[in-house]
């Protein structure tokens, strides 16, 4: 999993240590991510499911895609299709992901690269590998997570933003343990690249066999923690947590991830996402590429689809 590292977490600054008086965060519900197959054919963990809506609030779902090691031939994307009233965020650990929508937006990510696409008033969006790895095959690993617009934003103008693994910031725990990327929002006062009309934070942390985080956590966020490989344990009550698992946490200042001290072999690490962000709080109607505010606006985006309000396929 290269995604961006660094050889000596020494070098980083640490995120600090809980205070006196700040309060840990609780699980209040554990899911086991089911598996199946999206766009053409690839194969994903539905990260989320089996959560309730009201802890993922403001996400709608996040799923892996992946780890998978293609045969020359087999790599497979999605075909041209349409969002409306949400972003897409796809951060690509191993691999290569070429994007292109119909507002103009588009380009290749690889290896700790972001795609943040809001998709706002709606558009045409399309995810493949690029020819020369169908050609060649290769290992294929990352999330594409699904973070809700308000409905003052809802029909906002399509943004898209490609993010740069080496502009991510980077962090370490205090015993340099584990490696924070943050992607989006902030931790302890450190900015990650990604702007948000949700107010969020968006990290992947590496914790060594053995090591702890205490992760500092805007305290007017959710939280929620999704285990990419390895084993481990979270929470105040230390539940386990494992590969394809996802917890949802309750309030508090900080949430605690700890690593087993032994790791499956193809796992030398756990690697988690950590996800949170400010409660919308508002009805939500979702039907396939559409996320409204009611059944009348996701009727009415389908019709505004087949019109082709949503643009044109470039050529």
């Amino acid at each position: 999993m290269p995604a961006v590292t660094v050889e000596d977490l020494t070098v980083l600054e640490r995120v600090k240590t809980p205070g006196l008086g700040d309060v840990p965060r609780p699980v209040r519900a554990i899911s086991t991510a089911p598996q199946g197959y999206e766009g053409e054919g690839f194969p994903v963990r539905r990260a989320f499911a089996g959560l309730d809506l009201r802890d993922l609030d403001p996400f709608i779902m996040m799923d892996q895609m992946g780890e998978v090691e293609y045969a020359p031939g087999e790599p497979k994307g999605t075909a041209w299709h349409p969002h409306r009233g949400f972003e897409t965020v796809t951060y690509i650990m191993d691999g290569t992901f070429d994007h292109q929508d119909s507002h103009g937006g588009g380009g290749t990510i690889t290896n700790g690269d972001t795609q943040w696409m809001t998709a706002g008033s709606g558009l045409l969006h399309i995810e493949a590998p690029p020819e020369w790895m169908v050609t060649k095959g290769g290992l294929f690993h990352g999330i594409q997570l699904w973070v809700n617009l308000p409905r003052e934003a809802k029909m906002s103008t399509p943004k898209y933003q490609d993010i740069r693994s080496g502009e991510v910031q980077l962090l370490t725990s205090p015993d340099a343990g584990a490696l924070v990327r943050v992607i989006a929002g902030t931790v302890d006062g450190h900015a990650g690249p990604g702007a948000t009309h949700t107010p969020m934070t968006l990290v992947h942390a590496s914790l060594e066999p053995g090591a702890r985080l205490d992760l500092p956590w805007d305290v007017d966020f959710n939280a929620l923690v999704y285990v990419l490989n390895g084993q481990g344990r979270v929470g105040t009550d230390a539940c386990p947590l494992r590969t394809g698992q996802a917890a949802a946490l309750g309030a508090g200042d900080y949430l605690t991830i700890a690593a087993d001290s032994t790791q499956e072999s193809r796992s030398p690490r756990l690697d988690v996402i950590v996800v949170g962000g400010r409660p919308i709080r508002e009805p939500l109607a979702w039907a396939g590429p559409f996320v409204m505010n009611s059944k009348a606006e996701v009727m009415e985006a389908y019709q505004s689809f087949q019109r082709g309000d949503f643009g044109q396929i470039p050529g």
